[in-house]
């Protein structure tokens, strides 16, 4: 898929799941966090479009795909990207 289209594939997903995506300026990756009861995926708005995809997967990793139909080409892209984070370190996953 296409990087666009899989950002927007994530995206549907997202408000599917009743998540909300904003994308705003500054010196930060992102990712899932609620504000006032709202479920928020922050991302930034400077990234290209696999990398906003990547994180907004991220967001929704997060809140648990098991009992979610997720499309096998996006499940398939999100599992990737979360490899590619255990891989890098667990300062890249905010585990330290």
């Amino acid at each position: 898929m296409i990087d666009d289209e899989m950002l927007a594939e994530i995206e549907a997903l997202a408000m599917e799941m009743g998540v909300h995506i904003r994308y705003e300026k500054g010196d930060f990756d992102g990712g899932y966090c609620i504000l006032r009861d709202e479920r928020l995926i922050v991302v930034n708005k400077k990234f290209h479009a696999a990398r906003k995809a990547s994180v907004i997967g991220q967001g929704l990793n997060e809140l648990g795909l098991e009992n979610v139909y997720v499309k096998p080409a996006v499940r398939l892209f999100i599992d990737d990207e979360l490899s590619k984070l255990r891989k890098s370190g667990p300062q890249q996953m905010g585990l330290e």
